[in-house]
């Protein structure tokens, strides 16, 4: 992992697949899910740890995501993510899903960051904020 890319190896699973053995579609979502956590985590920052210490969550606000070609059971995919804006109370992740460098699918996800008591918007920490725009993409 460069710190502004991040790349979570995922195996394609039968639970993961249709009965033509075919990815369904909203489990490119939860690998995408994957990815971005694993990636805040390779960062320092658990859900658990953000939750607990820093009183917030985070909520997928928007979610586009554009299906290029299939993935079939058995898969070896790349699930890559990276940061591509970061304001006071939101960030937007794009994302992709390869397979032997092919992209099979591609994702513009935007997060807000809630207050873990209120679910009301809330700032993230500095620290946090700091972090992802110096990682931000062009």
């Amino acid at each position: 992992m460069t710190e502004a890319y991040f790349d979570l190896p995922v195996r394609v699973y039968y639970e993961d697949t249709d009965c033509a053995r075919v990815v369904y579609y909203a489990n490119y979502l939860k690998f995408m899910e994957r990815a971005r956590t694993e990636w805040l985590r390779a960062l320092g920052w658990s859900q658990e740890e953000l939750y607990q210490r820093h009183r917030i969550v985070f909520v997928v606000a928007e979610a586009k995501v554009r299906y290029i070609r299939p993935a079939h059971l058995d898969d070896e995919l790349i699930v890559r993510a990276r940061i591509s804006d970061c304001r006071r109370a939101s960030f937007c992740f794009t994302q992709e899903i390869l397979r032997a460098g092919e992209k099979l699918a591609s994702g513009e996800i935007r997060c807000g960051v809630l207050n873990a008591d209120t679910f009301r918007p809330t700032a993230m920490p500095e620290e946090m904020s700091a972090k992802f725009k110096e990682l931000l993409i062009s």
